[in-house]
């Protein structure tokens, strides 16, 4: 207790009452979140486990050590087992493992998580029958442009921006002042081609553009006239959204460009020139090239606007083309661990929604691994991989039998962990009713609650459920049973009435349970009622 959780107890057996007061002191702390076990005998059989191995290991840290070797792990269970509740513990552990060193509460591991999705470091997603490959890889989107005409761009679904994201290499304080967030922008020196324009920028490393007619301010209350404020939205993206550390692409004719640059200063609008006044410092990395980036930029040529930023083009493309020209970023690989947190696994179709990527999932498959592989994507035609650092975690409910199981292509590639119902040392847990409900789904309860929920033991089905399942797959959990709110206001009967009840009646009806469970049924519901 001292090593884990900073709690220092008595060394002599205490009296009475202050043995009451630390044991009440302790389901606060579970209660809380702040002691990570569940339950005084979960506690208790890791506080010897931990004695016999020299430290304090939970469930909790078994499970990340599983989903650090795998990978790609789902947690599966009746509805209730708190899968979804354990994820933000689970998440927090593997990301910040040093953030967990110290007992958190839950309200802690909760902010922490928030704090990793922001950071763009985890990823919240719930599969649904309607969602596709599009969705998760890459697909056709409609968009207006600024002639006001419908067209389509490739928009990265939300596993690859996560890919991405796991990937992008540290360039903090590489020595051409790239950003690490650097977006990658298309400019226009003048015109196509050869002209004093680009040679001028080209020598004095800067990028002129015009416009001038707008003069050196823009707000919103610059007229636009009869420019449909065309110019403004250009500007706009040059002096406001354009940073420092932004990467910029020369455009020589509508498929090439002839130069690659770092913005390294802030906009300024200079009168002693003739024309094309608004500039910004530049770094070339490369100059005077020919070099095509049809294919780079998802298939499509660039097109007039003075200045617009390259969606389909990102960092490790414009490393790619320096490196071609013999110019090498010294990067630093980010290897924090990114996840994608998937609730619902088996509400999607699965083998729709991951397509040819399945494979890459698998441990061994991914980038740097021994046995590393890649696809060619069907809309961008760009080699995709899937980092050594990003993680997946799902859940599955596994009493949700109408939406089919998954198959084993994919059940090859997860870790499958249960989550069973357990009883809680926690005020608000009503141990008689959940006792009561669970005895028309398991017959050797007691066995299992004298075990200290040993997750390991087998459950044998109780008279009242049907042959054909198993009681851990539709064993009602522990949450249904927590009575009071978080106001600490006693919702028993409500929990019996409008949630117990409906999902035991719904249990009957579909053959989970036999119609002798009817007669428990109503002996909640005069409880309820009375």
């Amino acid at each position: 207790m001292k090593r884990q959780y900073g709690i220092v107890l008595p060394n002599r057996a205490p009296a009475y009452s202050a043995y009451m007061s630390i044991l009440n002191d302790i389901k606060k702390k579970m209660k809380e979140g702040f002691i990570k076990e569940k339950t005084f005998c979960e506690l208790s059989a890791n506080a010897y486990n931990g004695a016999l191995n020299g430290a304090g290991q939970t469930r909790y840290d078994d499970i990340v050590g599983i989903w650090r070797r795998r990978k790609n792990i789902v947690l599966h269970g009746a509805p209730g087992t708190g899968k979804t509740y354990d994820i933000p513990e689970l998440a927090v552990r593997l990301c910040d493992p040093s953030f967990m060193s110290k007992g958190r509460s839950r309200e802690e591991i909760i902010k922490r998580y928030n704090q990793l999705k922001d950071d763009e470091r985890l990823t919240f997603t719930t599969f649904h029958q309607s969602l596709d490959y599009e969705d998760w890889i890459e697909g056709l989107r409609p968009v207006v442009n600024e002639a006001s005409q419908v067209t389509y761009e490739i928009e990265d679904g939300v596993f690859k921006r996560l890919c991405e994201a796991a990937e992008r290499s540290k360039l903090e304080g590489n020595k051409y002042g790239i950003s690490p967030d650097a977006d990658v922008w298309k400019v226009s020196l003048k015109r196509t081609g050869d002209n004093d324009v680009r040679k001028d920028c080209m020598e004095k490393g800067y990028i002129r553009i015009g416009w001038d007619e707008y003069g050196d301010e823009i707000s919103d209350e610059t007229d636009g006239g009869n420019r449909n404020d065309k110019g403004k939205k250009i500007l706009n993206a040059y002096i406001n959204k354009m940073k420092v550390g932004d990467i910029v692409m020369s455009c020589y004719s509508s498929k090439e460009i002839d130069a690659i640059g770092v913005i390294t200063g802030e906009y300024r609008y200079d009168e002693s020139l003739p024309a094309y006044k608004r500039i910004r410092q530049v770094h070339w990395l490369i100059k005077g090239k020919r070099e095509n980036i049809v294919e780079t930029n998802g298939g499509k040529e660039m097109v007039e606007s003075t200045v617009y930023r390259l969606k389909s083009i990102h960092v490790d493309d414009v490393k790619t083309i320096l490196e071609k020209y013999g110019v090498f970023i010294e990067q630093e690989k980010d290897d924090k661990p990114y996840v994608m947190v998937i609730d619902e696994l088996n509400r999607g179709n699965v083998s729709k929604v991951f397509g040819e990527l399945i494979t890459l999932l698998e441990a061994d498959k991914r980038k740097g691994s021994k046995n590393e592989e890649s696809v060619k994507l069907p809309y961008s035609k760009k080699s995709f991989h899937v980092p050594d650092n990003v993680y997946l975690i799902a859940t599955m409910n596994t009493a949700d039998r109408s939406l089919g199981s998954l198959d084993y292509a994919i059940r090859r590639r997860f870790a499958f962990i249960a989550e069973r119902p357990i009883g809680l040392a926690d005020d608000r847990f009503n141990a008689e009713l959940f006792e009561k409900v669970s005895r028309l789904f398991v017959k050797n309860f007691d066995e299992y609650k004298a075990s200290g929920w040993d997750a390991t033991m087998r459950l044998l089905p109780a008279d009242t459920l049907c042959d054909e399942y198993k009681p851990e797959d539709v064993w009602i959990g522990h949450s249904y049973f927590l009575m009071q709110d978080e106001e600490g206001v006693d919702n028993t009967r409500e929990r019996i009435l409008y949630e117990l009840i409906p999902l035991l009646e719904e249990y009957v009806r579909d053959g989970v349970l036999t119609a002798d469970a009817q007669a428990v049924i109503d002996e909640l519901y005069k409880q309820a009622t009375a």
